[in-house]
């Protein structure tokens, strides 16, 4: 079951270092744009919020892989960061964040808290 929890983390820090890519270096670019549903003017006048979003997402990353080595409580404490961090967005930008973002996280959790 281990084995299995550590892989669902890592494809959740796998997506939030493909978040980080779009939000910090493709956020202008039409793959950022056609991701996030922006204009062009609208992605360049947010181009240095994006990046500091795509930034934070790193750092979830990073934290997803520091927990696939560390014990259950660090694990646990990114997953839970992911999943509020993606009903936040659901809630306030657009539901399928939730399904993008905060599901798999959720998955993780739940499967590491049975196990």
């Amino acid at each position: 079951m281990n084995i299995i929890i550590n892989i669902i983390i890592g494809i959740v820090a796998l997506l939030h270092g493909y978040f980080l890519i779009l939000e910090m270096f493709l956020w202008e670019k039409p793959a950022g744009r056609k991701s996030f549903r922006t204009t062009a003017e609208f992605a360049s006048q947010s181009k240095t919020l994006a990046a500091n979003q795509g930034l934070y997402n790193g750092f979830l990353a990073a934290g997803l892989v520091w927990g696939i080595f560390a014990d259950d409580a660090v694990k646990i404490f990114f997953l839970s960061c992911v999943i509020i961090a993606g009903l936040f967005g659901a809630y306030t930008v657009s539901k399928r964040i939730f399904y993008i973002q905060a599901l798999p996280a959720l998955i993780g959790l739940v499967l590491l808290l049975v196990a």
